[in-house]
Parts: structure tokens; sequence; C-alpha cells
């Protein structure tokens, strides 16, 4: 799919949540509730097949394309479950298992569900098998994470719905790979959003007669911030295309680079953003600590910097020849 239709998909999203969603959404989904309107809104758009192919009723786009969709929720604090929607349908179709409607999730066995006491169904991965379970059968232990989202721990009371196994091109490891790169996408948007609310603040704060943002110290730490911003847009993209050509087990190695590239990240704009902004960044009316709140949520999501920092060396260290060629010989076509 073109880039083009991709960008159309994500401005979609962005003006329906616009429209449906903002800061009230997302103070009343941490108090516990659902946010009905903006989940009607974004699932009339039909993205939730978006991973799905075509000959089983979906979309049959790549992870290219809804990398843009991921950063657009991002930029919105993530208000609805979709990207959990599409990863979900994603894997039951890849399982040969056809995906319900309504509200879907999925995660590792015995692992927080998001949004599990709102879901309807549940995808629960043990390995390369994949159980749909309807999720009224389960026994829910409710949690939450430091951005105050739902994660909640399911325990298996019944019989799943439907089983399946994953192709060897899911692998083992695909509810953590999956995880990593809606994780490193979503970062990628929600810092995207803070970066914004940083320089406009410092554009309308005054201080000895005129802007903040003038001074040359606050100039370069925004810098920083926009940088590391696109750093990690650049890295969630590259580990999307390498998704793409080689599938998702075999990208394991991008999928790490763009987690650890964006939890480094989301450490540094989230303390920028609340240096530049001050006291401001975390009175309960002002938007920015409902997303620098994800921006720490989401770094522990999908693997920590330390935990792929540790996967990617034992990767490198296991494969032959010099680093270099080790690296630059991932963009070459797969063999056929």
């Amino acid at each position: 799919m073109a880039c083009g239709i991709a960008a159309e998909l994500a401005e979609q999203v962005a003006r329906a949540l616009a429209d449906a969603a903002g800061t009230e959404t997302l103070r009343a989904v941490e108090d516990g509730a659902f946010p009905e309107a903006a989940w009607t809104a974004l699932d009339g758009l039909g993205l939730a097949g978006a991973l799905v192919p075509e000959d089983a009723g979906g979309a049959g786009l790549g992870f290219q394309d809804i990398v843009p969709v991921l950063e657009a929720l991002g930029r919105a604090g993530a208000p609805v479950p979709l990207a959990e929607g599409i990863g979900a349908s994603a894997l039951l179709a890849a399982a040969g298992i056809a995906p319900p409607g309504g509200v879907l999730s999925f995660a590792a066995a015995g692992a927080p569900v998001p949004w599990g006491r709102h879901a309807a169904h549940v995808v629960l991965l043990e390995g390369a098998r994949v159980a749909l379970h309807e999720a009224a059968s389960l026994r829910w232990t409710q949690g939450g994470n430091i951005g105050r989202e739902a994660r909640d721990t399911p325990l298996v009371t019944a019989p799943p719905l439907a089983e399946g196994s994953l192709p060897n091109a899911w692998g083992a490891e695909a509810a953590l790979l999956l995880a990593a790169l809606i994780r490193s996408a979503q970062i990628a948007g929600a810092m995207q959003a803070a970066l914004a609310l940083a320089v406009d603040h410092a554009n309308t704060r005054k201080q000895f007669g005129r802007p903040i943002g003038r001074f040359q110290a606050v100039q370069q730490q925004l810098a920083v911030f926009a940088a590391e911003a696109s750093a990690v847009s650049v890295a969630a993209a590259a580990a999307a295309r390498a998704a793409d050509a080689r599938g998702l087990a075999a990208a394991a190695f991008e999928i790490g680079c763009a987690k650890v590239t964006a939890g480094e990240a989301a450490a540094k704009g989230a303390a920028i953003a609340h240096q530049v902004l001050a006291a401001m960044g975390i009175t309960e009316e002002h938007g920015l600590h409902h997303l620098t709140r994800r921006l720490w949520s989401w770094r522990e999501e999908g693997g920590t910097e330390r935990f792929w920092a540790q996967r990617i060396g034992a990767m490198v260290q296991s494969t032959p020849g010099p680093l270099w060629h080790f690296i630059t010989s991932r963009d070459e076509e797969p063999a056929a």
C-alpha cells in the first residue's frame, strides 16, 4: 500500500480523535470509564482488521502502513484499544481464526492484558499457540500501569472459543514482538504531541519580557527533544519495514532496536517537556502528564531498554562476521 494511503488513514484517526477524545476523555479513562464515543468513532473506520489479509476479510495492509496510525493514536494518548485490536486480529488471522468484532486485546499467557476489563474477547498466546477467549469467561485481577491504563491479569477458567498455531514467520515470541512494535510507534506519536505542547508553551510563556523559547538553553533542549522524537519515528518505521520484508520473528533485531530507541527517547523527552512547562505540566487540567505517564508506562511494555539491549547483544555475538556486515546485510532482499 502506498505511503499516501497510510498517511490518509492516520489523518482519519487523528480527525476522529480530535472530535471524540481529548484530555477529558483521558481523565475519564484513567478513572475506569470506557470511552464509548471515541471507540465508536474509530471502530467505524474499520481499522481493526488492518493487518488481516484480504482473503480473510481484512484490509491486507502491512506493518509499515499501520505505523502512522499507531503514531496518531500515540499523539492522542491512545484513549481506545484500537492498537491492541489491530494486533489481536492479526494474530488470530495468522492462526486461521476469524477475528470477532468488538473490543479485542491480546497478551502472552499469564501477562496483564491491556484494556482487559473492557474487552469482549481476549487473545492469549503461549509461544506460537493462539487461544481466543470470551472475556466474560475469564476471572480477572484488575491492575494498571503508571499511565493509569487498565492492565488486567486473567485466570483461564473455561476452554477457549478457538485455538490455532502461528506460522514460523510470526514465531514463538509474537506477543512480545508485536507489543514492542506497537508501543514503539505509539511512543513516537506521544513524543510528537508532548513536543508540540512544550514548543507552544515556550513560545507563549514570558520571562524577563520575552518568551522563554528565545533563550538559547531552552532552544537547545527543545532541539534535543525534536531529534529524539524523530529518531523514534524512524526506528519504528524501520522495524515495521523489516517485519513486512522478513516476517515478525526475523525482524526481532530491528524491533528490539526500535524499542531501545523509543525507551531512551521517552525518558529524555518527558524530562525536557516537564522542565519547559515546570509545575503547569503536572496540573490535573493540563494534557502533558497524560502523555508523559504513558511514555513511562509504554517503556516497560514489550520489553525494557535493558531487556532488548541484552537480546540485541546476544544476536550480534551469535552471528559470525563483522558487525558492520551484520547490520547492513539486513537491508538486503530476503532469498526467494
